[in-house]
């Protein structure tokens, strides 16, 4: 399958999936993207159009050294940024996988943040 045909597939399932999932202004909606170097997630609040609270691991506030985006930085992404969306008074939020399936480092991320904050 060439490169140009994944991407399509891709966007695809996001666009899919992000016609279910909408974030309000009681339960944003929390997207993770996985790139081949890094983990970025984020709250959104679609309503209105604009980000809640994010955290990478390019941001000062993740603690772990490690950024590749395995299980293992996901796992600690995900507790980091499930006390930093319940410290900015969310308790429930929808959670958006980016088209990726609900398996491996995704699921671990999930996991993690379902500890401090409910989906």
């Amino acid at each position: 399958m060439n490169l140009k045909k994944k991407k399509e597939k891709l966007i695809k399932r996001r666009w899919r999936i992000r016609k279910k999932i909408i974030g309000t202004e009681e339960r944003p909606r929390l997207t993770v993207h996985f790139s081949n170097k890094h983990i970025y997630a984020q709250c959104i609040n679609d309503a209105a159009g604009f980000t809640l609270c994010s955290l990478s691991t390019l941001s000062k506030d993740f603690t772990q050294k490690t950024t590749s985006p395995n299980i293992t930085t996901a796992t600690a992404l995900g507790k980091d940024f499930g006390a930093k969306v319940k410290a900015a008074g969310f308790e429930k939020v929808v959670f958006d996988r980016n088209g990726r399936s609900f398996h491996g480092a995704v699921k671990a991320f999930a996991d993690a943040a379902r500890e401090s904050i409910t989906f």
